[in-house]
């Protein structure tokens, strides 16, 4: 679930970026999920929020100018596949159940910083610092929404709290999101990596311009196909 996702970290941040590319996926587009496009012009609107906020907490938060693409076009990507899985399950979420999660998250988020020695993390650090523009913080509250209505729904109805009961719904929202993401047909852009759908990321593709001396290596297809 995303509250496993939420974490700080405490690096050195990289530059701006501006993202610019031609797409042989479609013109313009970064990737393409349903018949929903992400554009490259979309895409470079939030890299801009996200590396300002990077920006903002620089010696908290790094992440390199590749990573404020590649998360953000995941978390992008990642949004569409959870409204799917959504639709699939027949769930609905209220803006009011959409709250509730994200002050939730946010809550445990900043508990986790303080016991990292990073007092007083705001929202926006905690949501930059696991690659999410700050401004799309409604979207993450419908994510978590999303996973705990599904999780409330394959235990019948109660929300998990056993081990055992959170682990058997984690599988389930899994192998759901894995089906969501399947029927979506998603392509990315090969500008900016390619979808792993094992961890539902965007990940660079294999160098082609250099590899170390000696027989060639098969690129490991893992994960880049819906397992499911």
């Amino acid at each position: 679930m995303f509250r496993r996702l939420v974490a700080t970290s405490a690096v050195v941040v990289g530059a701006a970026l501006v993202v610019t590319a031609c797409s042989p996926v479609q013109l313009g587009s970064a990737a393409i999920v349903g018949d929903q496009r992400i554009t490259i012009a979309s895409l470079d609107t939030e890299v801009t929020n996200l590396n300002q906020a990077v920006e903002r907490y620089k010696g908290t938060v790094a992440l390199s100018q590749e990573q404020q693409t590649q998360q953000t076009l995941t978390w992008l990507i990642r949004f569409k596949i959870n409204e799917e899985l959504a639709r699939q399950a027949g769930i609905t979420v209220s803006r009011g159940q959409a709250e509730k999660a994200l002050a939730e998250i946010y809550a445990a988020a900043k508990a986790s910083a303080q016991a990292q020695g990073i007092p007083n993390a705001s929202l926006d650090l905690i949501l930059a610092a696991n690659g999410i523009p700050p401004n799309l913080a409604e979207e993450v509250g419908r994510y978590q929404a999303i996973d705990d209505e599904f999780a409330k729904q394959a235990n019948g109805g109660q929300e998990p709290t056993s081990t055992s009961a959170q682990n058997a719904t984690a599988a389930k929202l899994t192998e759901a999101r894995c089906q969501a993401a399947k029927a979506l047909n998603i392509q990315v852009n090969p500008q900016f990596g390619q979808l792993n759908y094992d961890q539902v990321a965007i990940v660079a593709p294999p160098s082609t311009v250099f590899r170390p001396a000696g027989p060639a290596k098969a690129d490991s297809q893992s994960g880049l196909t819906p397992a499911c």
